[in-house]
């Protein structure tokens, strides 16, 4: 059965709009805004992010965490990808499938100046952008595989809050999705919460990794006991 506000059969093949999914509760994501990617890709398994986007709006401390509305487009057109924003409430990150093609741009300067206002937490898209001289002002992430000054079509098809892969990472609409210099990775919805503990054990162990090594007191033991797992005579 479709979820979408309207029947199945009033969209044609290829189009689709499904309401906005909730996603992890906003003190959740107001905790995983503190935390590094690269700590939640550890305890995920360090198997689960995207591959190949890259981070166009240039300050690298800026950190990129909502929940995500999905959106799939015929590549180079990015007519749902207009009816996303349309639907997005503030702190909604938009993520798009568009393939990996990088010959038309999906999202510009205009569309920038649109999320700004409308309280868009950022964008992540497989597929290019233009403008960047303007997403490189800051203040809304974005990443994305490429950027051309050719712009897109609005013809469709598409699909808006569908399950997507983008640029090899699963998203799922409502799925918190995690960002910062390092990359973007996404966290079920549902999974979130229970998540967040791991992760902030995991800061806390890294910090004190850090405080160890600052004093030059490296944990020698650690790497001589995985050695010696291997067979290796340490």
């Amino acid at each position: 059965m479709s979820t979408s506000s309207h029947p199945t059969a009033a969209w044609p093949p290829g189009y689709a709009v499904h309401p906005r999914a909730a996603g992890p509760d906003a003190a959740t994501v107001a905790a995983f805004r503190q935390v590094p990617a690269a700590h939640a890709s550890d305890c995920l398994g360090r198997s689960v992010g995207a591959i190949g986007l890259l981070a166009y709006h240039a300050d690298l401390k800026l950190v990129l965490c909502g929940p995500a509305i999905t959106v799939r487009v015929r590549p180079g057109d990015n007519l749902m990808l207009h009816k996303a924003m349309l639907m997005a409430q503030p702190g909604d990150v938009i993520v798009v499938d568009g393939g990996g093609d990088c010959t038309q741009a999906l999202i510009g300067g205009l569309m920038r100046t649109t999320a700004l206002a409308r309280g868009i937490a950022g964008f992540v898209i497989d597929g290019a952008i233009r403008d960047i001289a303007e997403w490189a002002e800051g203040g809304l992430p974005i990443y994305a595989r490429g950027h051309t000054h050719r712009g897109p079509s609005k013809e469709g098809p598409g699909e808006v809050n569908v399950p997507i892969a983008c640029a090899g990472l699963s998203v799922m609409p409502g799925d918190l999705v995690l960002g910062d210099a390092d990359g973007v990775l996404a966290i079920r919805a549902a999974e979130a919460a229970a998540l967040l503990p791991r992760v902030q054990a995991k800061a806390r162990q890294e910090e004190r990794v850090r405080e160890a090594n600052r004093s030059g007191t490296p944990d020698v033991e650690r790497i001589d006991a995985l050695l010696r797992a291997r067979g290796c005579p340490v």
